[in-house]
């Protein structure tokens, strides 16, 4: 990930090209909507991914590990949900967001979100050399 520095001074992240998910025509990053998920109480990591849609092309879907004393639920999604949409544009928010134990990562900790894509879009997953678990 990259700084950006605009006209006035502010620094932006600017994610990998690569990871934008470009939902009904507007482009979305991904570490943009993993930021605003990781602000909440219970939110441990998070990984965000594009999935197909049918009308949108693709819309975002998020990937979240909960604290410890966190259960997976509806009522916790709803909270979630309404907690991030007061942080991000109505056309960043997930679609979905599934509970998981852990994310797949590289030995050194890095989340590899095209391992999550792969599943989503049902292609193959490719070299899992570097995965953390393999």
């Amino acid at each position: 990930m990259k700084p950006l520095i605009d006209t006035d001074g502010y620094f932006w992240f600017i994610g990998r090209d690569d990871d934008i998910i470009n939902t009904g025509g507007h482009l979305v990053s991904p570490f943009e909507v993993e930021s605003a998920l990781l602000e909440h109480e219970a939110v441990a990591e998070s990984a965000v991914v594009s999935k197909p849609d049918f009308i949108n092309m693709e819309v975002v879907k998020a990937f979240v590990c909960l604290k410890p004393g966190y259960e997976p639920s509806d009522d916790l999604e709803l909270q979630i949900m309404n907690f991030i949409r007061k942080k991000l544009s109505p056309l960043a928010m997930p679609q979905e967001i599934e509970y998981v134990p852990n994310l797949p990562k590289t030995r050194s900790g890095k989340i590899m979100r095209r391992i999550l894509k792969a599943k989503e879009w049902g292609e193959e997953i490719g070299d899992t050399s570097t995965l953390e678990n393999d």
